[in-house]
């Protein structure tokens, strides 16, 4: 099975949803079936617990579905922790700074690239007894960081961001984006449309990527069309709402 970078590298178009509620791991077997190619385990704005993590990542390791964390905030513990259970990557949430995303990189990276610390037989390895000099270099390599860009400055810096090496995603905040802009929710609007095509520039000018989240499908669709390769639409409690809408239609 490919690796989510991997099917990056050959132009797919990848889409996942947001974990932000549900704390059963089979939820990692519900998305897959569900069609969808990934997620993220939202410990920013989600009540996760350590453990409840881990044993998401744990099925989704187990079932060959990517799973990403995104970060509360760049510090070294968040950072490292996650790795080590053995997610797929990690989303840094408001870069604003290049050593922002430089930092990412130190902590989650393997040396050249990064200080991360050697801690082999682990979840992130399967308990598997590996040569450290073969798996630390492809670990590199098939870790996704991506940097949440969501406010003016983070797109006046997103150049030197998604510069940044070991960094593979500029992705979009649309809600605190357009906040920020003292526009919130005007996704049309041209301000949020500038920035949304110079992320998009910026990421393909340095061989990168670049995506949003949307809690909608229609804001969303135009922008597939645009060079926007790995995105997310809605989260577990907002799919599940959309389903349990449908009951009115029994009523």
């Amino acid at each position: 099975m490919a690796s989510l970078k991997e099917r990056l590298r050959n132009g797919e178009q990848v889409l996942g949803t947001m974990v932000t509620t549900f704390t059963a791991p089979d939820i990692a077997k519900i998305l897959q079936v569900c069609g969808f190619d990934f997620f993220i385990v939202d410990c920013e704005h989600g009540a996760f617990t350590t453990r409840e993590v881990a044993n998401i990542i744990a099925v989704a390791r187990g079932i060959g579905m990517p799973a990403l964390v995104r970060i509360p905030e760049m510090r070294r513990e968040h950072a490292l922790k996650f790795m080590e259970m053995g997610a797929s990557g990690l989303l840094l949430p408001n870069t604003e700074t290049a050593e922002q995303a430089q930092m990412l990189v130190d902590c989650t990276k393997y040396a050249p690239l990064g200080h991360r610390g050697v801690s082999l037989s682990r979840p992130h390895t399967d308990f598997k007894k590996v040569s450290g000099s073969t798996y630390m270099p492809q670990a590199n390599d098939e870790t996704i960081l991506m940097c949440q860009i969501e406010s003016r400055k983070g797109v006046e810096n997103v150049e030197q961001i998604i510069a940044v090496e070991g960094i593979d995603v500029a992705f979009i905040g649309p809600n605190d984006m357009s906040q920020d802009y003292g526009i919130l929710g005007q996704f049309d609007h041209p301000d949020i449309v500038a920035a949304f095509e110079k992320i998009i520039a910026a990421a393909q000018a340095n061989g990168k990527w670049a995506g949003a989240h949307f809690g909608g499908a229609a804001p969303l669709k135009p922008w597939l069309k645009k060079g926007m390769q790995i995105n997310m639409w809605n989260s577990d409690n907002g799919l599940l709402a959309l389903g349990a809408a449908a009951i009115t239609e029994l009523r």
